[in-house]
């Protein structure tokens, strides 16, 4: 098998999953593109490997030992970033990430662009005071 078969679609799963990067605002669908990306660059890695292995004596196998480090860190990745929006989920009850960009807490629009909902909780709370 020719070498350009595994890279044309290793690059076509990396500009699938950028895509997905750039274009979503669902964060699980952002970790799930970040996950694509890295399994297209274990697959040129894998074909690069066997491509060299071909072209040298000796095998080493520098590829494939590399491709288990990448899927150690991935798996890794995915662990505390699930963990993580399932922390703002429960915390903010959205996992969009337009709406999560302003995470300083206690601090509130007070321009025209402020919503009903955020006006009404913010006069229950000086009723309550």
């Amino acid at each position: 098998m020719h070498l350009a078969y595994p890279a044309v679609l290793s690059a076509l799963l990396f500009c699938t999953g950028l895509y997905g990067v750039l274009a979503r605002r669902n964060a699980i669908l952002v970790l799930m593109s970040v996950e694509l990306m890295l399994n297209a660059v274990n697959l040129n890695l894998v074909a690069f490997d066997v491509w060299l292995s071909k072209a040298a004596e000796e095998t080493l196998h520098s590829g494939q030992a590399l491709t288990l480090f990448t899927i150690t860190i991935a798996a890794a990745e995915i662990g505390i970033g699930l963990a993580i929006v399932l922390a703002v989920h429960r915390n903010r009850g959205t996992s969009d990430i337009d709406k999560l960009r302003d995470t300083a807490e206690g601090h509130e629009t007070d321009g025209p662009d402020r919503d009903a909902s955020t006006a009404a909780q913010a006069e229950k709370a000086e009723a309550t005071a």
